[in-house]
């Protein structure tokens, strides 16, 4: 009975999808490695208690299995933690700041399949070692450039800053239990049920107004003000002039056009702490790459840095770009026994040039006809005849 069929959230990449990938992801990898970024490559399999732990995947979304000593691995749900461990042992003495670059499965268990994989490809990068908004500014535009140079056109990148949210609440509802509800709404978007719940808090009218009014905290930069106005401690204000001062680096990268200011915008990747931003394109209804400032996580490596970074679905981005499905050209040869030699030297010449060849011996198949409605160009060398192409 599993004979054809795959574990929970498993998919096979058939080869229309698999160009249509390996296009997108050259396309990027190009714009990034323009950018100064250097690629590197993580494990699979790396230690629960090190990556599993200091990743911000829930744990029941591990796949966790034991090595023959013993040890308890994960395959990896993520590659911001992957690369915070080797940026903080092998590459340490290096200096920073460092730009690192990725292209990699992860693995993310599913409970029911609804549609949603356990494996997909991430591609992105880590910026570590600069608590600037410049680093985050690059990081910012570095990703708009890169979904642009893969084709990507209507697209919007919500900004936030995660101190924001967290210091007007803890303001307005003394503790994070409280808080956390809150925020839970603001994550799922349930800004209806985000109303109703701030209405029927035990709060005065004047803070339960402020909890609204964070909801139309959302557009341009002149929202800004109006944040700094709603906002009354020190971490919450200097949130906002973050973001401000972002917005004024990113006017100079020329991408504003893409950017949403939004203050309610929250995340549950755990290792945040401050800019984080979205990116959402047209006719797709999840999120096509996320990204923000982590500068907790090499704490847990022992090797304190600040850090900020981006991940591309690469599958997402695929389904937003809706490229044709076409297949690469590939030419068939066909060839008898009496003209293999001169066959062999003529798709040997044809992929010096670059192009695709299949050399197929006719004594192997078994309906020519369907053979020359497969290929895009089929070229006979058949008995003492000369070659003739379709």
């Amino acid at each position: 009975m599993l004979m054809f069929e795959k574990p929970l959230g498993m998919r096979d990449t058939l080869p229309a999808l698999f160009e249509a990938k390996k296009t997108v992801r050259n396309a990027i990898s190009r714009k990034i490695e323009s950018w100064g970024y250097q690629y590197i490559e993580t494990p699979t399999l790396e230690y629960y208690e090190t990556i599993g732990e200091a990743s911000a995947i829930l744990d029941r979304q591990l796949f966790k299995l034991l090595d023959q000593q013993g040890q308890t691995l994960v395959l990896r749900p993520d590659l911001t933690a992957p690369i915070a461990r080797v940026a903080a042992s092998r590459l340490y003495k290096e200096g920073y700041p460092l730009r690192l670059a990725y292209s990699e499965n992860v693995f993310r268990a599913q409970q029911r399949e609804g549609g949603r994989p356990a494996e997909f490809e991430q591609i992105g990068i880590e910026f570590i070692g600069d608590s600037t908004t410049s680093a985050d500014a690059e990081v910012i535009a570095l990703m708009i450039s890169a979904l642009k140079q893969a084709g990507l056109t209507n697209f919007t990148v919500p900004i936030g800053h995660i101190g924001y949210v967290k210091s007007l609440f803890i303001e307005i509802l003394g503790n994070e239990e409280r808080a956390d509800v809150l925020r839970r709404y603001l994550y799922e978007k349930n800004y209806v049920g985000y109303r109703q719940h701030v209405n029927n808090l035990q709060l005065s009218s004047i803070d339960k107004q402020r909890l609204l009014s964070l909801l139309q905290l959302r557009g341009d930069e002149t929202k800004i003000p109006y944040a700094k106005e709603l906002v009354e401690s020190e971490s919450g204000r200097k949130a906002v002039d973050e973001l401000e001062q972002l917005w004024q680096k990113l006017k100079a990268f020329g991408v504003t056009e893409h950017i949403k200011i939004d203050f309610n915008l929250v995340s549950h990747m755990s290792y945040y702490t401050g800019i984080l931003f979205e990116v959402y394109a047209e006719n797709v209804g999840f999120l096509v790459g996320n990204g923000g400032r982590y500068d907790q996580l090499f704490d847990k490596f022992d090797r304190p840095a600040p850090a900020t970074g981006f991940a591309v679905r690469l599958d997402r981005l695929i389904e937003a770009l809706d490229l044709p499905n076409t297949e690469a050209a590939i030419h068939c040869v066909v060839f008898s026994s009496e003209q293999r030699e001169e066959a062999i030297r003529f798709a040997m010449e044809r992929r010096e040039q670059g192009e695709r060849v299949i050399l197929q011996d006719i004594a192997g198949l078994k309906d020519v006809d369907a053979c020359v409605k497969a290929f895009n160009e089929v070229t006979f060398f058949i008995g003492n005849s000369k070659k003739e192409e379709k």
